[in-house]
């Protein structure tokens, strides 16, 4: 069909700069202040202003269109990503990292509105999936890319080749046709306001919980490699959770029309928390990739339920809103859970870090499994309508 292919092609090298650019801004920081600590409260700092602006961005895309913003924010992110390269002292490096999260372009939040202006309805679920895909594909093999240059004789490329990638992407999505012409929906007046919305309350409470259990995760395995001399090895452990990520997802896709979405999501996530349990006691080799990709295949399955939920719950007409909100708690609670994830690897151990992240998940499913009566609106199995604004929610990310 005309502009799929080029939309698909224009999108991805910004996508894979946006995988790549926390494990950047981690191994930039710690090879120039020799602190894991530091590293993991750069981390926690760009990705706290990254939830915390995301729906002001969102809004400035809403109102006055895609053109303009992705023609400021672009170079101006990728000029930013090569000004923290030449960084070298420990407050300058904290800084550009948190206004590097501020100024993050929405990219794919820019694409997802595209795919139907571009396909026929009937065609948008494939289009969806395609759209979702290409982002799990990035999140696969952007860490290997930047672990591999970032511990090369050269590690400056890093950064450098993340800078190129968003400048490549982000201009030829600027400049394709349709996101030139997009032109936002008029706003439904008489909103429902969420943060008064119980079902909400509930998501957003969970958010905060398993968002601090990620943002721990995240730099809890790269110190635990890093301490132990194996650091190369964090690209093939996370490669190993994409994968599996993936993989989950789309089975989970498939089972969810049978089952009702609230359901399916209580049972997955026990199943998730018993398969967490054992990353506790894992090494960063085979052992740590291996758990590590049976937790990436039950929460691949946990997402799509989950959002399933969501829509379900949702009030009417926040179908953007509701899954922003829910991002910018969970968001601030994983910056601020890398941040303590730093702090505590380097001065108890890596392995206590590991072991907060089924500490959140654990209590991520008490607070379903009591506040699951207001959640009771998700326990009809979906409609073909519901499972396709679901995939719609599941491909609108922040970024």
């Amino acid at each position: 069909m005309p502009h799929v292919l080029i939309l698909a092609i224009s999108a991805f090298p910004a996508r894979l700069a946006y995988s790549m650019i926390a494990l950047g801004i981690f191994f930039k920081t710690e090879q120039t202040t020799g602190s894991i600590a530091a590293a993991g409260l750069a981390i926690g700092l760009n990705s706290l202003a990254g939830s915390l602006t995301a729906g002001i961005r969102g809004s400035v895309m809403d109102r006055w269109g895609q053109k303009w913003p992705l023609r400021i924010l672009v170079p101006s992110y990728a000029a930013l990503i090569l000004t923290l390269n030449t960084m070298q002292s420990k407050e300058s490096l904290l800084i550009t990292a948190f206004i590097l999260g501020a100024t993050a372009p929405p990219i794919n939040l820019s694409v997802r509105p595209l795919w139907k202006d571009i396909v026929p309805e009937n065609f948008l679920r494939t289009a969806y999936a395609l759209d979702s895909s290409m982002m799990s594909f990035t999140s696969v093999i952007g860490p290997v890319v930047i672990t591999t240059l970032a511990l090369s004789s050269h590690p400056g490329l890093g950064l450098g080749v993340t800078a190129a990638l968003m400048l490549i992407g982000g201009t030829a999505l600027a400049l394709t046709s349709v996101s030139r012409n997009w032109i936002p929906e008029k706003k439904i007046k008489g909103q429902q306001r969420l943060w008064r919305d119980k079902a909400i309350q509930i998501l957003m409470f969970e958010g905060c919980f398993i968002g601090f259990g990620w943002g721990v995760f995240d730099v809890a395995v790269p110190a635990f490699a890093t301490q132990e001399g194996v650091a190369h090895r964090v690209a093939w452990i996370f490669a190993a959770f994409g994968v599996a990520n993936v993989i989950g997802g789309l089975l989970g896709g498939l089972v969810s029309k049978k089952l009702a979405p609230l359901s399916a999501l209580l049972r997955a996530y026990s199943i998730w928390v018993i398969a967490s349990i054992p990353f506790v006691f894992t090494y960063p080799d085979w052992t740590m990739a291996v758990v590590g990709a049976g937790i990436g295949f039950i929460g691949g399955a946990v997402q799509v339920f989950y959002f399933e939920v969501l829509e379900a719950v949702r009030p009417q007409g926040s179908q953007t809103a509701s899954l922003g909100w829910i991002w910018s708690v969970e968001g601030s609670f994983m910056a601020l859970g890398a941040a303590v994830g730093g702090w505590v690897s380097e001065h108890y151990s890596p392995r206590t870090g590991l072991a907060l992240t089924p500490i959140m998940l654990i209590i991520g499913l008490v607070i379903f499994t009591i506040g699951k009566e207001r959640l009771a609106a998700a326990n009809d199995i979906p409609t073909a309508e519901e499972d396709l604004r679901a995939m719609k929610d599941i491909s609108n990310e922040v970024k």
